[in-house]
């Protein structure tokens, strides 16, 4: 066990474990919207900044990513990282200004109005859903997708991917229900090379769908002959 010291309390946490896992797990609250235990870090959201502090020099970091260190100090609510993480839940209110779950998040850091153009979405692009069809399920059937602003979830080739076995974790794993489940339904494969008996087995359970599913993101393909 190594130990850490978080807003002048000395903890144990497990080595190879990351400052928010050691503060999650002895009740210290970090805000974040992207983990999971069930996946690795991803430091998309960034709401989980801490200060840390070692040979007498501190920096900012993201917690879900920063490992433990023997002798480490960590300080989660100084005025740096109080006001960075109001300026990042400004910037999420303004993407998904009417999503329950940022909102709340938001408020909880006492953000409740935002100064940046508002959006309308409801995906905060935390890339949980992708990283839990491949880690979790073995399949990759949702990717992320451009940069910056054009930055996007959808489907491998934004068609519908043949890959996906209707498991539905996408839709457990969101952290902000943007993924429903009736977005997910059955289908035939639309890829101009896959075989039509192509399916992916479930990695936990080694089952099968009774029928190739796919999650659907973009315009079902035209029937041949339709008129465009």
């Amino acid at each position: 066990m190594i130990k850490i010291t978080i807003d002048g309390r000395e903890f144990e946490a497990p080595a190879g474990s990351t400052v928010l896992e050691a503060a999650m797990e002895n009740g210290v609250p970090i805000p974040n919207l992207c983990y999971h235990p069930m996946v690795e870090s991803y430091g998309a959201c960034r709401l989980c900044l801490v200060e840390v502090e070692r040979g007498g020099r501190r920096r900012v970091v993201v917690s879900c990513l920063y490992p433990v260190e023997e002798g480490l100090s960590v300080l989660t609510d100084t005025p740096e990282v109080v006001q960075t993480r109001k300026i990042i839940a400004e910037l999420l209110l303004a993407r998904c200004p009417e999503n329950a779950a940022v909102r709340e998040t938001a408020a909880s850091l006492g953000v409740t109005a935002t100064r940046f153009t508002r959006q309308d979405d409801q995906c905060i692009l935390c890339g949980l859903c992708v990283r839990a069809c491949e880690e979790i399920v073995g399949v990759g059937a949702i990717t992320l997708s451009q940069r910056g602003t054009e930055r996007e979830m959808t489907t491998p080739f934004r068609t519908r991917s043949s890959a996906c076995i209707g498991c539905a974790t996408c839709v457990t794993i969101c952290p902000t229900n943007c993924i429903k489940l009736e977005e997910i339904e059955p289908a035939s494969s639309v890829h101009q090379h896959a075989h039509p008996d192509d399916r992916t087995a479930c990695r936990l359970c080694g089952e099968y769908e009774m029928e190739p599913i796919f999650y659907e993101l973009s315009e079902p393909p035209r029937e041949e002959g339709e008129a465009i």
